[in-house]
């Protein structure tokens, strides 16, 4: 980020503000975000930020981080604002910061299949020694809502009559595959907010993002999508290391960050949400010509290639997810960004910066 706003970040935060959501009741708040540098909660830091501009709601952030440098880097364009807070620690261990807080958002987490072959301890420990710190500081705080940023990788191995995918058709995981250390340890995470919930009474909620892209995307993440963005801003063809017939259901950022909002302040306690895009299912294949026909001008093709993916990199082994959404619609979130869309403001944002 440069220290001046990307302007694509600046849409999409000004439309997420503009929703008819009861932001009211963030007024005067502290919210705290843990991984708040991260892909995902930087949206959210950066809305909340906006609203105090154009609502004038006083709202306090604490960015929980874990390196002080690349969160400056990533909020450069905020730096010496009083309403935003860094707390430079690891969630894993127990908060060393004190002060009142109103709102959690625990999104820490290593998200990336790179980390599970390489760091399946790392990949852990935030969903269930970070979740603990925060469900037990939202119980000693008497917070208002505690929203946890889990996976739609909970869900496991589903059978076709499992599609579309409703909160409650979970299929198997084998907790003795290296892979799940991601979603068992989000899978645990859930039950321990809903343990927290009827035990003590924590107001926590769950939201499961499936396939998320958009600004600040990791083009070294690992993920299909993330190398094909990098791929697009490189002018390079895009390269295929499968068949390409995985199917995913890609959301952009924008509509999850409105996803995760929505579920913080009109979601049910101990309940979980899908925060996905069933609209934008398309195969890996299908993703790759898409991108293909949305960039015309770069003169770009798709590639196979035999050769896997090197290093750490755990391949999913599950040949599809398509989401079911109505438990969201119910609360009045819809997502509305067209993939083709979502790619054309991606790639914007990265050559802007």
């Amino acid at each position: 980020m440069t220290s001046r706003r990307n302007s694509v970040v600046a849409e999409d935060v000004q439309s997420v503000a503009a929703l008819p959501l009861p932001w009211e009741s963030l007024g005067g708040a502290t919210v705290l975000i843990t991984g708040a540098a991260g892909f995902l909660p930087a949206y959210l830091v950066e809305t909340l930020l906006h609203l105090n501009e154009v609502r004038g709601l006083g709202i306090r952030v604490l960015a929980l981080v874990r390196n002080r440098e690349r969160a400056e880097r990533r909020f450069l364009a905020h730096a010496g604002r009083e309403d935003l807070t860094l707390v430079i620690q690891d969630v894993s261990e127990a908060p060393r910061f004190s002060g009142p807080v109103d709102f959690i958002i625990h999104a820490a987490s290593q998200a990336s299949p790179k980390y599970y072959g390489s760091d399946p301890v790392g990949t852990l420990l935030p969903n269930i020694l970070g979740t603990r710190h925060m469900l037990e500081l939202a119980r000693e705080q008497g917070v208002r809502s505690l929203l946890f940023i889990s996976a739609g990788e909970v869900y496991g191995r589903l059978r076709e009559d499992q599609f579309p995918t409703r909160e409650t058709d979970l299929g198997a995981v084998d907790p003795t595959d290296l892979r799940s250390c991601y979603a068992e340890s989000k899978r645990m995470a859930e039950t321990m907010c809903v343990a927290w919930h009827h035990q003590f009474g924590v107001p926590a909620r769950i939201a499961r993002p499936f396939h998320t892209y958009g600004p600040g995307l990791d083009l070294t993440d690992g993920r299909v999508f993330a190398d094909f963005v990098s791929d697009l801003l490189a002018r390079r063809p895009l390269i295929l290391r499968s068949d390409g017939l995985a199917r995913r259901a890609f959301c952009y950022l924008a509509d999850a960050t409105a996803g995760f909002f929505t579920i913080l302040l009109r979601g049910e306690n101990g309940t979980a949400y899908n925060v996905a895009n069933p609209q934008g299912e398309l195969s890996i294949r299908e993703l790759a010509d898409l991108l293909v026909e949305t960039f015309p001008d770069r003169g770009l093709r798709v590639e196979f290639s035999g050769g896997e993916r090197s290093g750490s990199y755990l391949q999913s082994p599950f040949a599809r997810n398509c989401p079911d959404v109505s438990r969201m619609a119910a609360l009045g979130w819809t997502p509305s960004t067209p993939v083709a869309d979502g790619f054309r403001r991606t790639v914007r944002s990265f050559e802007e910066a």
